[in-house]
């Protein structure tokens, strides 16, 4: 695919993308491992939703602060802060997105599951080379076929069911407004499961073609993944170039080549 070849021009030393769905290609540096910042949301929400279907949690029951449950920390809906702290917000009025709740919702799954998330999130992405140490919101490290392998599972769940997966990409707690890191207020602004939803939010760091059933999540190491289920299509990136002004111009444009060529 061509439209992969724009990463050449990216400001970045290193840099990897690829196409998965009904187009499969992959550019750049393949074999390179990148740390995934806030892309590791996505898989760790995976692993998490694992533990649902296992019934080592449940995604209505009461989990972090007072009033909110193990589906409000998911959502970015608990009230917690990005970093760790006493709530801002009471559960479900504000979209707030916080590393922290993560790390509460991993804490959780490990309490339940009597082993470190770690281990658990091995044991659920162990057919891949993912690895995630220290947060469970920001810490994995992987290569492009890692990603890619996310992408898929994403696409075609063999890990989670189809019908976990339509949940997770489904608005929790409708109506939130919110800011989107780097992109500013939204209203509202949309949040799945630990997927971010794109919906009709502008500006935003997908393209202007992708669809609003788009979801997906990026990075502040310079990564994203999204999945557009209209087009068929997902499009995985790592850099090792902090998210900027760079990122918010070069990211949609992408976008919208590898939906035109895609067709």
């Amino acid at each position: 695919m061509d439209a992969l070849r724009q990463i050449e021009q990216w400001p970045c030393e290193h840099a990897a993308a690829a196409v998965t769905g009904s187009v499969e290609a992959k550019y750049g540096d393949t074999d390179r491992r990148f740390p995934w910042a806030s892309v590791t949301k996505l898989a760790t929400s995976v692993a998490m939703l694992v533990a649902a279907e296992e019934g080592i949690v449940d995604l209505d029951e009461p989990a972090g602060p007072p009033g909110a449950t193990f589906r409000h920390l998911l959502a970015h809906a608990s009230g917690l802060p990005f970093d760790a702290g006493a709530p801002i917000a009471r559960p479900g009025s504000r979209r707030i997105y916080s590393n922290y709740g993560f790390e509460v919702a991993a804490a959780f799954v490990e309490e339940r599951a009597e082993m470190p998330f770690a281990e658990y999130f091995a044991s659920v992405w162990s057919a891949t080379g993912a690895a995630l140490s220290g947060s469970a919101g920001s810490g994995v490290e992987g290569t492009l076929e890692d990603l890619v392998e996310l992408a898929r599972e994403l696409q075609r769940p063999t890990r989670i069911a189809e019908e976990t997966l339509e949940e997770a990409r489904t608005v929790q707690f409708p109506g939130l407004v919110g800011v989107v890191p780097g992109f500013g207020r939204q209203e509202p602004n949309d949040w799945g499961l630990g997927l971010e939803l794109r919906d009709a939010k502008s500006p935003h760091w997908t393209g202007t073609h992708n669809a609003p059933g788009t979801y997906g999540h990026f990075g502040r190491s310079g990564t994203f993944l999204w999945v557009d289920p209209e087009a068929g299509v997902a499009l995985a990136c790592l850099t090792d170039l902090a998210f900027g002004d760079w990122a918010v111009e070069a990211w949609p444009r992408l976008a919208d080549a590898v939906l035109a060529e895609a067709g």
